[in-house]
């Protein structure tokens, strides 16, 4: 029957096994895992889980006892340090194993601050893994001071996380508005407006110059401006790579992720390669998502693959993040879009739907789960909408789906 392995044991690689025994796979698995935890949630480390509301046991995606169950060998705590695509082995320390074939789900990692800048400083977070948010939570809590450095998403929740728990909140992003790289300047405003209605100090056009310490552990910050801050502790959220070294060493194709084909196999046809660290063709490019949705669906698919059954991988983006009492639901992709309607409710009831010419491309919904759900199905049918008719607080949202 022979072996598949699968190193990284996040969203993709849990998935990715499940999917194999559900596709009647009688094989050997083997899921590798760096972490000493079984695949568990990540959204909720920097939201529930980090507020105290979401118990270690609810982030597990299953039991470790349903693995034993499916006959997928779990290797927790275990890295892996070099692949050999010729002889198709895997190291792991002293410990060598063969695969028949090989499932990449290494993931990404998140960036960090220089430690020239005083990134090595104790109390400075990243909010990635489980570890983060254990070292992190007792920070979080009233009368703290907190910088965060970054305006994305993971900057906003965390902003978001700590003002709940009575944190002082001074959050400062490099480019002229928070969210560039992801949003429209009308979601940008939008979340702007609500954090600093939590008393959040928003700071755009400003980096951080540097950090300082007190015996060791973070107790300040000089910005770009010349502004200094006294603050505890330090969330830095300014983006993630893709977790590339494995493949790169073991030369496997390399762009922007682990480069696979429309069936994610990589460059070697006995590897395939699934969720952020995976790059796969797209709109006459190259695309990789960084996303649980994608994570989980990319994965699934490459196990259908795996097992012959040579389906094209097309992407269906969706997206979310929580912050205070919105949720912000995000379809399709927004890149290259050209203009952008918005649809306002009640209270902070919102949508921004992006255009790319006449072609729908992407919707922003903030507590507009309908307007989230309408935007989607047109999407990925295929429609546009006249705008007119979307920014019309009378049009009813569903009628748009049979024009």
């Amino acid at each position: 029957m022979g072996r598949i392995i699968v190193t990284g044991a996040g969203q993709a690689g849990a998935s990715l096994t499940a999917r194999l025994r559900k596709d009647g796979y009688e094989g050997e698995i083997v899921l590798i895992g760096a972490e000493a935890h079984p695949p568990y949630q990540r959204p909720p480390l920097s939201k529930a889980y980090l507020l105290g509301d979401m118990a270690l046991e609810r982030l597990f995606l299953w039991p470790e006892s349903v693995y034993a169950d499916q006959g997928i060998t779990l290797r927790l705590g275990t890295t892996v340090s070099a692949i050999d695509p010729a002889a198709k082995t895997l190291t792991l320390g002293d410990e060598v194993l063969e695969y028949d074939q090989l499932a990449l789900t290494t993931g990404s990692a998140p960036r960090r601050l220089p430690s020239a800048i005083g990134g090595d400083l104790g109390g400075v977070f990243t909010v990635r893994d489980l570890a983060d948010a254990d070292a992190m939570a007792p920070e979080v809590a009233h009368g703290r001071r907190a910088l965060i450095v970054g305006g994305g998403y993971i900057g906003l929740e965390a902003a978001a996380v700590a003002t709940k728990r009575g944190v002082q909140v001074t959050l400062v992003e490099m480019s002229d508005r928070i969210l560039k790289r992801v949003a429209a300047p009308e979601t940008s405003d939008y979340f702007r407006a609500l954090h600093r209605s939590h008393g959040v100090d928003i700071r755009e056009g400003v980096g951080l110059e540097r950090l300082v310490g007190t015996d060791g552990h973070v107790s300040g910050a000089v910005l770009s401006d010349g502004t200094e801050l006294d603050v505890d502790f330090v969330v830095v959220g300014v983006g993630i790579t893709p977790g590339t070294a494995l493949a790169e060493a073991a030369g496997l194709a390399i762009d922007n992720g682990i480069a696979v084909n429309a069936y994610g196999q990589t460059s070697d046809p006995s590897i395939w390669a699934a969720g952020d660290c995976a790059s796969f063709p797209h709109d006459g490019g190259r695309l990789r998502l960084e996303s649980v949705p994608n994570a989980i669906d990319m994965a699934e698919c490459v196990a259908d693959n795996m097992l012959g059954a040579e389906t094209v991988y097309v992407p269906k983006p969706w997206f979310w993040s929580d912050q205070y009492d919105v949720k912000l639901q995000i379809a399709g992709l927004n890149a290259g879009y050209t203009s952008v309607v918005a649809r306002r409710g009640e209270g902070l009831t919102a949508s921004f739907w992006y255009y790319s010419g006449d072609r729908l491309v992407a919707v922003d919904a903030m507590n507009d789960p309908r307007g989230y759900m309408v935007g989607k199905r047109l999407i990925e049918a295929g429609k546009s909408p006249d705008p007119a008719a979307v920014a019309a607080p009378e049009t009813e949202l569903k009628a748009l789906l049979k024009a």
